[in-house]
């Protein structure tokens, strides 16, 4: 996930020392989102309270990821892809250092010196075990002392709109909480990559009670609808501005490719087959030894997998997970298919065209809950495919939010008229054909992140991330009707 890399604004006037008590225990927004088209501005004390508990739920994420392990093992690598979890601990309290005490409340710095140890651009994953990092006590300290700061700023800082952007609407400080957790995320997939007894617990998914009735695919007519937004008030600066895009019509997989699904692939040889593959691909596949999705083997003629220390049967009704963007390129064209671009997953995912407008979410506006999608680390897996009949678009396609983030098509480039906000190192130096979109958002993701116009985007190669796919083609003349 991406890091938050601040420039060098003035600092916004010095607010009162208040603490606030939001945020000594894990809480959930309750506010519901208005219209898209007319979003209802939230009262000054609702603006604090929402961003309170978005910040809350994640640093009670961010320490039961954290507090599971010895501190040896938080200091350890587990792998020269990730950063020991330590790092990522004391990281995200240097980004909360820097934009909600010194930024957004004007307050000195608390510790200076870590600001070059934790800058994530200056040291490379593989590198920072060899760094003078704190150490689990010292990170926990610090990390607490900075949210008490920066509860007391979020008490008193002017959150209406007509003053600092940064702070309209609480933005800074919902900025944050979606750092935050997309570093919890990273730090789940860290858990993946560790080798040792499980020490991450939770109930299993909900299945699909009418997953055999459904179609196997989805129509989504042709025509113009509105991409990305200009009103939702914490959209990161690669999701802006909105903008209409006409789409011709296509079929999209009602639901993502299952294990199962996968399975077929392999066993018809589509590893070994090069047609499948692009040039690039094949060359990865080749170099890289792919012969199944990550943390794959196979025990005579069962399939196995190791998820979070156990090792367990692959379940075939599940969406597939850990499979790279070349993998999941060369299923597709096995399927006489393709994977869908980024702009029709967007609209399979957001266009009503009932109410013809985009929605904030597949199933709506309304906030994401248990019953809609598989999010925010309830589960340790994807719910089986199909599941969640009430997070369906209206299109009819399932499980669009949730469960695994899904390869698109598309390169990560900006929307017509993108503007960096509030620092180019977000989204603007990673725009180009290197790397590629993904959507949706895992079963690792919170819903502070999980909406319809996020973009997420990481080297097609990579796959310890949680990510899926499903496929679309396009739609012949009459085709359907």
């Amino acid at each position: 996930m991406k890091s938050l890399k601040p420039s060098q604004p003035s600092k916004a006037s010095k607010q009162s020392k208040r603490s606030g008590p939001a945020t000594t225990r894990a809480a959930r927004s309750t506010a519901a989102t208005g219209p898209i088209e007319a979003p209802v501005e939230p009262p000054p004390a609702d603006r604090r309270s929402i961003a309170a508990a978005a910040l809350t739920r994640a640093r009670h994420r961010t320490l039961a990821l954290t507090d599971c392990l010895t501190d040896k093992e938080l200091a350890a690598q587990h792998s020269p892809l990730m950063s020991p979890l330590v790092w990522d601990l004391a990281h995200i309290g240097n980004q909360e250092e820097l934009w909600l005490v010194r930024r957004a409340g004007g307050e000195p710095a608390l510790r200076p010196d870590l600001d070059p140890l934790y800058d994530a651009f200056r040291h490379p994953r593989a590198d920072r075990p060899a760094l003078p990092l704190l150490d689990p006590e010292q990170a926990r300290e610090y990390v607490g002392r900075v949210r008490e700061l920066a509860a007391r700023v979020l008490e008193s800082a002017d959150l209406g709109t007509g003053g600092d952007p940064l702070l309209a609407d609480g933005f800074v400080f919902g900025m944050l909480a979606q750092h935050e957790q997309q570093h919890d995320e990273t730090m789940l997939a860290t858990h993946q990559l560790r080798l040792g007894e499980p020490v991450l617990h939770a109930p299993a998914p909900p299945g699909a009670t009418d997953a055999d009735t459904l179609p196997s695919e989805v129509l989504i007519p042709a025509g113009t609808f509105e991409m990305g937004t200009d009103t939702d008030p914490w959209a990161l600066d690669n999701e802006r501005p909105a903008h209409v895009v006409d789409v011709p019509e296509f079929w999209l997989d009602t639901v993502p490719v299952s294990n199962g699904d996968y399975l077929e692939f392999i066993a018809d040889g589509g590893y070994a087959e090069s047609r499948w593959w692009s040039p690039e691909g094949l060359r990865h596949r080749r170099e890289a030894d792919l012969t199944a999705p990550l943390f794959w083997h196979r025990d005579g003629d069962t399939w196995l997998r190791r998820r979070f220390g156990r090792v367990e049967p692959v379940p075939l009704d599940e969406p597939v997970l850990h499979v790279c963007w070349y993998e999941a390129d060369a299923y597709a064209r096995w399927a006489g298919r393709r994977l869908p671009t980024e702009a029709e997953w967007e609209k399979a995912a957001r266009h009503d065209p009932a109410a013809g407008r985009s929605r904030r979410y597949p199933w709506g506006d309304a906030e994401p809950t248990p019953e809609h999608a598989n999010l925010g680390q309830r589960h340790l897996r994807p719910a089986a495919a199909g599941a969640y009949p009430a997070g369906a678009a209206a299109c009819g396609a399932r499980q669009l939010l949730g469960d695994v983030w899904e390869w698109t098509a598309s390169d990560f480039l900006p929307y017509p008229g993108f503007a960096a906000f509030p620092y180019r190192e977000y989204s603007e130096v990673f725009f180009g054909p290197g790397h590629k979109v993904l959507r949706g958002g895992a079963f690792g993701v919170d819903e502070v992140v999980a909406r319809g116009t996020f973009r997420n985007w990481d080297l097609p190669i990579r796959r310890q991330i949680f990510a899926g796919f499903r496929t679309a083609r396009d739609a012949a003349p009459r085709d359907g009707r």
